[in-house]
């Protein structure tokens, strides 16, 4: 017995483990008096039916009754016994297989088990622990984060305050580590003076207590946070944060980026090394109809094709793929190249671009904002009044009621950006726009990943992802790379050139039937900028920009043991 308290009192609390020690005893105690009591009791009973038997005779059949065995090898002959056998068995089901049973499984076995449960989630990370990136929450942006940093070997550890939730996330294969976010001991535990990345995606005021509590413990790591109103920016910064991000502000303006006219002409989305990436509808031009092959854009103007958008789907430069009035083409080069494009299938803008933008909250209001900036005439539907203010107009109602949207000029619109922060209602207001105008560009946010494939189906060009947005700002602090997110799944990354494909070229390499990756450029040791000439030699040193979505960037660098 004394093994026992022992025993649980290292698997609990003190205090617990006290009182639940003292609770035993005391059934114990009075287990072990109605043993004495029913054993003295048993022999008077017995010496008056003329039955003698031995003290330990008295007591064994004092248990072996109480714990309801009935081995029958000692009875009772005379009515007054049995009756005293039938309290002892009664008391002894209460004791023996209720209160005890119960005291033991509540008070000393789940909180056993409780504790061994929360041994599965560390409370401190080995010493030798450097260079992860500490998260302080598991949200959306967190979980598309963790992917990206799993794929290019990257350790991170969330830390989670309660237990029950880091037992989950453990059970998941999350690693975790509990601790409270506002306490600079458990930071210290989670090893953060070492680690690369603090991430903070919460509340405004929980991000400013994270910065400030991991600024008491180390003055040289990196933080980034969200912030979701600018006066928000300032204090973040002020409690120690190295970047602030207004995720709204930055879906909004990409979301207004990939808005171009149908006058044929490029439209540069992003810039990696010095390698523009630009988008062009072939609408009226003289490519459609065409396959990729027979446009000859490579040998004419020296622009690589990276691949081309149908209808919100994307897919590499195949050769023989024909280009229709709905593809969007996505090109590669320098200026001087795409302005060479633009000067042989630009052509006069046929329809002015003018756009609707439905949902006029952080996102919509920052797409208004960019399309102001470039020119591009737009409105803005909204519920409710005053929301979007500040805007150079305001259409007032609900998106799902036409003359809402016919007010809104959806007739003439060239292209529509659905902002609203439910998927439900983005889902059903894509197909709706969809089947009102079939020839209209449709921009969708997507709040949760997994609503993606949905919103393409019925009916998006682009669908462009909050959690994707800030995951891809994130890792690109993290790493310094060039990464650049064009669509949900689909990225530009850079990768140092392997030996194994120096010296070979484009076409012997074969990336895009091995890993389903296309070469845009190639970065030479030097610095110079080449295009991605299928004939000729890569060479030993430099980097390659290549696209593909989060499967090929994976199985290229699987393929070649690199890192992006």
């Amino acid at each position: 017995m004394k093994i026992l308290p022992a025993v649980l009192a290292s698997a609990v609390p003190e205090r617990r483990t006290q009182v639940n020690l003292m609770l035993l005893r005391r059934l114990l105690t009075l287990l072990a008096a109605l043993v004495v009591i029913y054993s003295i009791t048993f022999h008077f009973l017995m010496a008056h039916e003329g039955q003698l038997h031995s003290w330990f005779t008295g007591v064994y059949w004092t248990i072996v009754a109480m714990s309801t065995l009935g081995f029958g090898d000692v009875t009772f002959q005379s009515d007054l016994g049995r009756a005293f056998s039938v309290v002892v068995v009664l008391s002894g089901m209460v004791f023996m297989l209720i209160l005890l049973p119960f005291t033991f499984i509540q008070f000393f076995y789940a909180p056993w088990l409780e504790a061994r449960n929360a041994a599965r989630a560390p409370r401190s990370l080995p010493p030798d622990t450097s260079r992860h990136v500490l998260l302080t929450g598991w949200g959306p942006i967190e979980q598309v984060l963790a992917r990206r940093l799993r794929q290019f070997g990257t350790k991170f550890v969330v830390l989670v305050p309660d237990v029950k939730r880091a037992l989950d996330l453990h059970d998941d294969d999350v690693p975790v580590m509990v601790g409270d976010l506002d306490d600079p001991e458990a930071y210290r535990r989670a090893r953060v003076d070492q680690a690369a990345l603090v991430v903070a995606t919460g509340a405004d005021t929980t991000n400013t207590n994270i910065a400030a509590t991991v600024r008491e413990c180390t003055d040289r790591v990196p933080i980034v946070a969200t912030a979701s109103t600018a006066a928000s920016v300032d204090i973040l910064e002020l409690a120690g944060c190295t970047q602030v991000l207004r995720l709204g502000q930055l879906l909004g303006r990409f979301m207004a980026r990939r808005v171009f006219g149908r006058d044929g002409r490029t439209h540069v989305i992003g810039d990696v090394d010095g390698l523009l990436i630009a988008e062009a509808a072939a609408v009226n031009t003289r490519l459609v109809g065409k396959t990729l092959r027979e446009a000859r854009l490579r040998e004419q103007h020296n622009v690589n094709i990276g691949g081309m958008w149908e209808r919100g789907r994307f897919q590499l430069g195949d050769p023989d793929a024909v280009i229709t009035t709905h593809t969007v083409l996505l090109l590669a080069g320098t200026r001087s190249q795409l302005d060479d494009y633009d000067a042989d299938f630009g052509l006069e803008d046929l329809t002015p671009t003018y756009v609707v933008i439905i949902g006029g909250g952080r996102v919509g209001r920052a797409a208004a904002a960019a399309l102001s900036e470039r020119g591009i005439e737009h409105a803005i539907v909204e519920k409710v009044p005053g929301r979007a203010r500040g805007t150079s107009r305001v259409v007032l109602g609900d998106a799902a009621d036409l003359d809402v949207l016919k007010d809104a000029g959806i007739e003439q619109a060239s292209s529509v950006i659905v902002t609203t922060h439910e998927d439900d209602v983005n889902v059903y207001l894509t197909l709706y726009c969809r089947r009102l105008r079939p020839d209209m560009l449709i921009l969708s946010r997507s709040t949760l990943e997994r609503n993606t494939s949905t919103l393409h189906r019925v009916g998006a060009d682009f669908v462009l992802s909050y959690p994707s947005m800030g995951a891809h700002v994130i890792y690109n602090m993290l790493r310094e790379s060039r990464l650049l997110f064009l669509a949900e799944g689909l990225d530009v990354f850079t990768a140092p050139m392997p030996a194994s494909l120096a010296g070979q070229t484009l076409v012997e390499a074969n990336l895009r039937a091995l890993t389903g990756c296309n070469v845009l450029g190639v970065r030479r040791s030097d610095g110079a900028m080449i295009n991605a000439n299928a004939n000729l030699p890569l060479p030993e040193r430099g980097q390659l920009i290549l696209i593909g979505d989060s499967d090929a960037e994976q199985r290229f660098l699987d393929q070649y043991r690199t890192s992006a």
